[in-house]
């Protein structure tokens, strides 16, 4: 009876299946990842370095040792936060419009500024806000930060642990924020167009869903079934014996 075992097939399981792949040749698919711009809400780091530490002290709000431990708590609080008008406060230099710009494009800004009242000065920026939601049929669920620009699907599936062989690896949601709303698409694992996919890097705040297989229905219900069944076994050895006495 295949519709109870729950058993899941082999050839449902192996990402990117495809015939071009051998041992000897590498194939090479090109994706450029997405370049993320700079939305309100999210939280930047900004470390200034030069000859003069009692200058770019003041910049650098994030301590050293947060960077390290890897507390995004830490991190967050103690970040600059991009306002709901698309800008940061920085001191001395004041407010600076960082808002549709990519992190480079806001390094460079911030460079600019920070220039003029610090000789030769060097800033670097980094988004800390850089966090994937994982749902569904994976190994350990949950909110993920991300210190990697060019995160990938499978990178962050990976961060969750890879699926269980209960998830559909068909049909993986992938849920991004854009500012007309929500857009959602459906991502196959195992197409190897997967690698050449508009979605196959990820960006902050995207949201990872995969749906459970049918098989994981049917297993649960196999399950309860063979509850019922070994409690009415029981009851009818207990009114056995009763019968006897």
């Amino acid at each position: 009876m295949p519709a109870l075992t729950g058993c899941v097939s082999q050839k449902n399981l192996p990402y990117l299946q495809g015939k071009n792949y051998n041992a000897r040749t590498p194939v090479v698919t090109e994706n450029a990842p997405q370049r993320y711009r700079i939305q309100p809400g999210d939280v930047l780091s900004i470390r200034v370095q030069s000859v003069q530490p009692q200058l770019t002290d003041i910049f650098n709000t994030t301590d050293s040792r947060a960077v390290f431990s890897g507390d995004p708590g830490n991190l967050y609080l103690t970040g600059y936060s991009v306002d709901e008008a698309g800008t940061i406060n920085l001191p001395t230099v004041g407010k600076l419009k960082v808002q549709g710009l990519t992190v480079e494009e806001a390094q460079n800004q911030a460079q600019q500024q920070v220039a003029r009242y610090v000789r030769d000065a060097n800033v670097l920026v980094k988004l800390l806000s850089f966090k994937i939601t994982v749902l569904g049929e994976v190994r350990n669920p949950g909110r993920y930060f991300v210190y990697n620009a060019q995160c990938t699907v499978l990178e962050g599936l990976g961060l969750a642990g890879d699926l269980t062989e209960f998830g559909n690896r068909n049909n993986v949601k992938l849920i991004r924020q854009t500012a007309k709303g929500s857009e959602v698409v459906l991502l196959n694992l195992t197409d190897p167009a997967l690698l050449s996919s508009p979605y196959f890097h990820l960006l902050p705040n995207d949201a990872l869903y995969v749906e459970p297989l049918k098989a994981r229905t049917d297993r649960g219900n196999a399950n309860n079934l063979a509850l019922v069944f070994s409690g009415v076994s029981a009851l009818a050895l207990i009114l056995s014996y009763l019968k006897v006495f």
